[in-house]
């Protein structure tokens, strides 16, 4: 046994911050099932939303924030991201962190659902790489932060309502560890893997969700998942994400007869909040019967944009593409899960003890839709938040349940393989950018199905990511057929209209019946 006074569980921008701040006080292990550099946060492109000038305003941000998230936001929530999360950068800025500067000033961008520029940058599209870098290199600095890479968390150890650690499996001994701590953290990231086109990397397949609801955490909101409207589309390749500061800087998006589009639909045209960019997209696909469609930056300064975008840039020419005068083939792909781990302010889940930051923990900040840039933000102000909180955690005499030992098995690698591909293709068919009650229930019932194959004790971690994956995507399913209506990241073409009863966050605990909870207005 291992023990630390907070685990964290997880090593994107969320988890390297709370595990930065959390070793102010203490020793912490952070566990992750591959390198400490792989997560989401590496690869976003985007950037990080913060008031920073004169001419905007915490008002304006906190507006942008809720018109995006469609009436599902807290506001505590949101009025925290935004004036904290203004601290924290400057908190960065302070230790070294460098962002992009022009002439003294903070190069800023635009991007989808905000009214001003406010985008901060990191090399360009590289901004989730140079904070995570950065977060990484400060922690690898902390003597009392121990890493455990390629070990993945297997079970968390609650008891009496009580979490006292965790249970993991280190790939490379093929041995079974418990850790002991005072507060547990999970940090894991998102889900969107569960899809066929997505544009995170393979680890994202929601493994902190399906944990922490077999503890008895809270879920809320995650029927709601966010489609990046602009992933590039080559039949065979990766999903590689086109930051929607792309359209920031003034990309069109054109349909396959080469028209724009999106100004007959929205009063900020290309940059309308993701997920009505996103339907618009499907809409046209559906329409011409084509698999995408494109985004054109050959109007633009090429030169801007071969400086302002040089990941995208040099990515692409490896595909015979040049972004300043071919057209770019896009359509959308699952992006980020807007729902998960319900959290009090603090990021502390309904379970003492557990804590919840970043993209697995629904904090109420996003709503129905994330606003663009706003998920890195979150990462720095909630992973601070948890930390601080955990770091008050009294250690006490727990209980540590007895485990079952969890061993891998070779020989059922491609059933989880064939079977997650399965499962990624029913999900995008069923329960994708656009549902309905009929397409919602087909996929439950073969979720089932494909559920009373594995064993009822499982304890190979092949079959263990299958039942995760399964039960996800039943939940995602069940509770995208009770919310009868069209919001945000989810959109039903058999209840189109927002429906003012349905103006709650949608709760989901294992063995409790669904209950919808009131927004923090």
């Amino acid at each position: 046994m291992k023990e630390f006074d907070t685990i964290i569980v997880g090593s994107g921008l969320a988890g390297l911050t709370a595990a930065f701040h959390a070793s102010k006080s203490g020793s912490v292990a952070i566990i992750t099932k591959s390198q400490l550099d792989i997560s989401n946060s590496y690869y976003a492109q985007g950037g990080i939303a913060v008031v920073t000038e004169e001419n905007d305003s915490f008002d304006s941000h906190i507006q942008d924030t809720l018109t995006a998230g469609r009436g599902l936001c807290d506001l505590d929530s949101v009025k925290i991201l935004v004036s904290e999360g203004q601290a924290c950068v400057k908190e960065l800025v302070n230790i070294g962190m460098q962002f992009d500067t022009e002439n003294g000033h903070f190069v800023q961008g635009l991007e989808g659902g905000h009214s001003h520029r406010r985008i901060l940058h990191a090399g360009g599209d590289a901004t989730g790489k140079g904070l995570t870098c950065f977060m990484l290199k400060k922690v690898q600095e902390q003597k009392n932060i121990q890493a455990f890479e390629y070990t993945t968390v297997v079970e968390l150890l609650v008891n009496n309502q009580i979490c006292s650690g965790v249970q993991a499996f280190d790939f490379a001994s093929s041995k079974n560890i418990v850790f002991k701590s005072k507060a547990t953290i999970i940090a894991t990231g998102g889900l969107s893997r569960i899809y066929d086109r997505s544009t995170n990397p393979h680890t994202a397949t929601g493994d902190g969700i399906a944990l922490a609801y077999h503890a008895g955490a809270k879920l809320s909101d995650i029927e709601f998942i966010q489609f990046h409207p602009s992933a590039l589309y080559i039949p065979g390749e990766e999903a590689f994400l086109i930051s929607e500061a792309v359209r920031g800087e003034g990309a069109w998006l054109l349909n396959p007869k080469g028209e724009r589009f999106m100004q007959h639909i929205h009063p900020l045209a290309e940059l309308a909040p993701r997920d009505v960019v996103a339907h618009a997209i499907y809409n046209e696909l559906q329409q011409h019967q084509a698999d995408f469609l494109y985004l054109s930056l050959k109007h633009l300064n090429p030169e801007l944009i071969r400086k302002r975008f040089t990941t995208i840039y040099n990515t692409l020419l490896k595909y015979n593409i040049d972004i300043t005068t071919d057209l770019l083939p896009i359509s959308p792909a699952a992006h980020y899960m807007v729902g998960g781990i319900h959290t009090d302010l603090h990021g502390e889940t309904n379970i003492e003890g557990l804590f919840a930051c970043g993209e697995v923990a629904s904090t109420g900040v996003m709503g129905a839709n994330r606003l663009a840039s706003n998920s890195l933000l979150e990462c720095l102000v909630f992973g601070k938040r948890a930390a601080e909180k955990a770091n008050q955690k009294m250690q006490t005499e727990i209980f540590l349940p007895e485990i079952a030992p969890i061993h891998v098995d070779t020989g059922n690698e491609n059933l989880f393989l064939e079977t997650k591909n399965r499962i990624a293709t029913l999900m995008t068919k069923k329960a994708g950018i656009v549902r309905s009650a009929e397409k919602l229930t087909e996929a439950i019932e073969e979720l089932k199905t494909i559920k009373e194959q594995l064993p009822e004790k499982i304890n190979e971690y092949n079959l263990l990511k299958i039942k995760h994956i399964t039960d996800i995507c039943t939940l995602i399913c069940e509770s995208a057929l009770v919310r009868k209506e069209s919001r945000g990241g989810h959109i039903r073409e058999d209840f189109q209209l927002e429906d003012p009863k349905f103006c709650a966050h949608l709760i989901q605990q294992k063995d409790h019946q669904f209950k919808f909870q009131e927004i923090r207005k």
